[in-house]
């Protein structure tokens, strides 16, 4: 778990926390850095270092909430419409037909799930992805100590917090342009013009990148559960 926090979680916020960074120091120190002062003797922990390192850690919750409610969200509207539960609905198509079986039969043997068949899909979609749902759940359980899968749901939480984070450092970024603009301070302005187009680049991509490392994830999980 701390593995995941550090890779998935820590890193994405470290790689966009550069506007963050530059508003604390060129913004914010610089401002009210002589008021703080009187107080650091009581407050050590109120420095630079201080500051810095607890807009790091929210950032860091932010960002998660962000890339799930608004990319993981948008993208596959709720865990009921992941990859991991789509490929197992016989009407989609992204398995043969025989891989689906199997899959089907294995979760049945190991877990007494019965998924619906293709009439009972399509009368109640809802109730069948429901069933699939909780069916992964037990498989995820089985595979937790898997290392490959275990590979995967980093890379996907990584991206996926990444794209979070990039929402917040566009933020950040605008605002750095708009005190730079106010200030007449043209490095501020010209460093927050170009941290949001840097920012804006994955966001452009988020859909193909969601779709890449989502599938990535379900069609992993799904083999493994098959070699088990």
């Amino acid at each position: 778990m701390n593995n995941y926090y550090l890779k998935a979680r820590f890193l994405p916020t470290v790689l966009t926390c550069i506007p963050l960074y530059i508003s604390v120091h060129s913004v914010i120190i610089a401002q009210f850095g002589p008021v703080l002062e009187p107080i650091r003797s009581i407050l050590p922990m109120l420095s630079t270092f201080g500051i810095s390192a607890a807009l790091v850690f929210i950032m860091t919750q932010l960002n998660r909430v962000l890339s799930k409610e608004i990319f993981q969200r948008f993208y596959f509207k709720d865990e009921e419409n992941m990859p991991t539960t789509n490929f197992l609905l016989l009407s989609d198509n992204y398995y043969e037909t025989h891989i689906k079986e199997k899959l089907r039969l294995k979760i049945q043997s190991d877990y007494d799930i019965q998924l619906h068949d293709l009439a009972d899909e399509t009368a109640d979609e809802l109730s069948a992805r429901k069933r699939i749902l909780f069916a992964t759940s037990q498989i995820r359980n089985s595979l937790r100590n898997n290392d490959m899968l275990f590979r995967h749901n980093l890379e996907y939480g990584f991206f996926r917090n990444l794209l979070g984070g990039c929402v917040l450092a566009i933020l950040i970024a605008c605002g750095l342009c708009a005190y730079g603009f106010i200030k007449h301070d043209n490095t501020l302005f010209t460093t927050g013009y170009l941290l949001i187009i840097i920012y804006l680049i994955p966001i452009l991509m988020s859909k193909k990148i969601m779709t890449i490392y989502g599938n990535n994830y379900a069609k992993i999980l799904h083999e493994q559960f098959l070699s088990l």
